[in-house]
């Protein structure tokens, strides 16, 4: 048996998993497991043409390892759909993300960034995770949508048990599915709100528009489940990998920090900066899909209905497409990475990421133009999908 083994569950392989997914690029770039039965592609060029073709390589089956299944999904979930349902919902509600609503966050954004840092000032330290840049994304989140102030943290932590992982399963657990549904059940409250009360918001928006019925072609509206699968889908990926993001900035820039201090006197590098963290650590760096016909990558065939894993973070580091790709560099200009997908399941929110980390980057450095970071006592959140820091102490 090989002595190349890889699979996103395994505690043992996450902490660092750049060097073996090198190896899995030299030599299997399509990695079979027999164990777990899965393939895995890990070079860029791979991995792209798999988010081009989204034919050939399914959503409808799930899109973490745990939870795929042999039969699609009878779900309303976005990203588990294909077309035409996923494009008709996918038109709708990137009304959610247009400019203008977006760009009018601009201000609010940083409004929630110095409520949340300013106490910490003359603290000497604080966790940047826990602190700030967890409870920064699902704030603005909210703020979208419309859920009151007084609901968000308890959401919040709903969402922090949407993503609990217990080894061996990964996130199909127990204490997951019942966050998931919690979380169905208290957005979906506001949508019903909604409909008797309407608000400038997101959630008045979706139950108020119409959307063109895939059979008929007869406009209707949203269902229950289409409107909650939406709101979870954008309070939990949306709070979760911004969260992680910001915690891979603020680690990331300690152990460079004359990187960081050129981002302290020239905050206009940070947008280039933020896209080689996005490609250096992504926050999601694994996905799934499923095989809807034999497939042949490179030199060997994908079998029909085959769990295949796209390692996005290890296409990040794919020396066939970026120059010493595991060295950090924030002037590095970087074209392409795959951290919010490609293709038709490109990230909706990748605008509202984007802002929400250059943001809270400028806030976090125009305060503290340096920081060092507790290694010992930083914890890391690891799921089947998800990585990067849970708990980050600076002293400041």
């Amino acid at each position: 048996m090989s002595d190349l083994y890889w699979d996103p569950i395994s505690p043992e392989l996450r902490d660092d998993p750049y060097p073996l997914w090198r190896r899995l690029r030299d030599e299997a770039p399509v990695y079979r497991n027999d164990r777990l039965d899965f393939y895995a592609l890990s070079r860029f060029a791979d991995i792209e043409a798999a988010h081009r073709d989204a034919e050939t390589f399914s959503s409808n089956h799930g899109t973490t390892l745990e939870t795929m299944s042999p039969e699609p999904m009878d779900s309303a979930m976005m990203i588990w759909l294909d077309p035409p349902r996923h494009t008709t919902l996918r038109k709708l509600v990137s009304r959610a993300f247009t400019v203008r609503r977006v760009s009018a966050l601009e201000d609010r954004i940083r409004e929630i960034c110095a409520e949340l840092l300013d106490p910490r000032i003359g603290s000497g330290g604080f966790d940047f995770v826990q602190d700030f840049s967890a409870i920064l994304p699902p704030t603005v989140i909210s703020i979208l949508l419309g859920v009151p102030r007084s609901e968000r943290e308890e959401l919040r932590q709903v969402v922090d048990n949407v993503f609990h992982m217990e080894e061996g399963v990964g996130m199909a657990n127990e204490v997951s599915y019942t966050a998931l549904t919690e979380l169905g059940l208290r957005l979906g409250a506001h949508f019903a709100d909604r409909r008797t009360n309407a608000r400038d918001d997101v959630f008045t928006d979706l139950v108020a528009a119409e959307v063109a019925d895939e059979v008929t072609g007869e406009p209707r509206r949203l269902t229950d489940e289409e409107l909650a699968s939406f709101a979870i889908l954008l309070f939990s990926a949306g709070s979760e990998t911004v969260a992680r993001n910001l915690g891979w900035a603020a680690s990331l820039l300690d152990q460079h920090p004359d990187q960081r201090a050129e981002l302290a006197r020239d905050p206009a590098l940070i947008p280039g900066a933020l896209e080689e963290i996005l490609r250096f650590e992504p926050p999601s760096p694994v996905n799934a899909r499923w095989s809807t016909r034999d497939i042949t990558v490179g030199d060997q065939m994908i079998p029909a209905n085959s769990r295949v894993i796209l390692i996005t973070g290890s296409a990040g580091r794919d020396e066939r497409q970026y120059t010493n790709p595991d060295v950090f560099d924030i002037h590095r200009k970087v074209d392409l990475h795959m951290t919010f997908g490609y293709g038709m399941h490109f990230c909706l929110g990748a605008a509202l990421a984007r802002r929400e980390g250059r943001i809270g980057l400028e806030e976090t450095l125009r305060r503290w133009p340096d920081w060092t970071v507790d290694r010992e006592a930083t914890e890391m959140l690891y799921t089947s999908t998800v990585r990067g820091p849970l708990r980050l102490p600076v002293r400041v």
